[in-house]
């Protein structure tokens, strides 16, 4: 496996995360979204904590980033887990490394939940979830149609 670094994203990075994202959202596996955003759109979406890329040899493979589970006060510690790798990197470990980083961050805000919603049919990505100790909540049948077919999702949460 090569040596995976992770930094803050920031907005110099968009291009390449939105990239990474519209492969993520093709694939038909990975969100509910049809369309990559723009940028204003995604960063308003997302925490201003929790960003980061995880870059090999200097490129890009991947990315994480948070998003606040609701707006209401006695939520502001549980947050959604998102996080994104380019298939031609899949197998070095980023999204390990991505995730385990993620969940540092979150400690250090004063996350106590962090909630992921996976397709069933994303093996890779329920495992990697797993393998960080979520625990699956539940399925959450038939929740929204995706290309006019009905999809499911698991719902996994870790307590920090």
């Amino acid at each position: 496996m090569k040596s995976v670094q992770v930094r803050d994203l920031d907005k110099n990075d968009w291009k390449r995360v939105r990239d990474i994202y519209k492969i993520g959202i093709d694939s038909g596996n990975a969100t509910f979204e049809t369309n990559a955003p723009d940028w204003d759109y995604w960063n308003n979406s997302k925490l201003s904590f929790g960003r980061l890329i995880g870059e090999i040899e200097g490129k890009t493979a991947g990315w994480v980033a948070l998003s606040p589970y609701s707006s209401r006060q006695v939520y502001r510690g549980v947050v959604e887990v998102g996080i994104y790798v380019d298939p031609d990197f899949q197998g070095n470990g980023i999204g390990s490394v991505l995730l385990d980083s993620v969940l540092n961050v979150c400690e250090e805000e004063g996350v106590w939940t962090v909630q992921a919603s996976i397709f069933p049919e994303n093996v890779a990505s329920l495992a990697l979830h797993q393998k960080f100790g979520f625990r699956m909540v539940g399925r959450r049948e038939r929740i929204a149609q995706l290309n006019g077919k009905w999809r499911d999702v698991m719902l996994l949460e870790k307590r920090l």
